[in-house]
């Protein structure tokens, strides 16, 4: 299994800065706006602000939970919501309404087929002159953003990475006893 850290895959990291937070987390009155119209209580405001602001920023959503508390407070702080309002989703239907908004005001397209397929033909082109699965996840990974495709989960492209690998490999080894 490859390390999340030794590859782009997006992730939060562990320490924002105040800088960060503003550039990249601070809604714009517009977002504010389109979100508002969206939703219905404050709790699915501050959820649909943050996925989208995290979308921006990582290409891909995360659970709100894994959402640091240093970001759920500054947009909570951006958007004037009560001290106390938490991201959440009473329904999972919302949640994945809210996802395709997202996506649609993104540009981006959710096709994990595609994206799976744009991945393995990438990994498997790689495979034979990069042998580390870091690097070919981080070629994929660049394949599939080029393609306007939301990123697979991170277990996606290290799954496959380590089978694609394995029978290159296989291949080559067996090229090799027989040549």
């Amino acid at each position: 299994m490859t390390s999340i850290e030794r590859t782009a895959y997006p992730r939060f990291k562990r320490l924002i800065t105040a800088h960060e937070l503003h550039l990249f987390f601070s809604p714009t009155r517009d977002e504010v706006a389109w979100a508002s119209g969206a939703t219905d209580c404050d709790e699915h405001l501050l959820a649909l602000l943050l996925m989208l602001k995290s979308y921006q920023r990582m290409g891909c959503f995360p659970k709100l939970k894994g959402v640091p508390e240093t970001v759920v407070d500054f947009v909570r702080r951006a958007v004037e919501l009560p001290e106390g309002t938490l991201p959440l989703y009473r329904a999972a239907k919302t949640a994945k309404n809210h996802r395709g908004l997202v996506r649609q005001r993104v540009g981006v397209v959710y096709n994990q087929a595609e994206a799976r397929r744009i991945t393995e033909v990438s990994i498997r082109k790689e495979a034979a002159a990069k042998n580390r699965p870091a690097d070919l996840i981080n070629i994929a990974l660049e394949k599939v953003v080029e393609a306007g495709l939301e990123l697979p989960a991170f277990s996606t492209f290290d799954a496959m990475a380590s089978t694609v690998r394995r029978e290159v490999n296989a291949a080559i080894c067996a090229g090799i006893h027989a040549g």
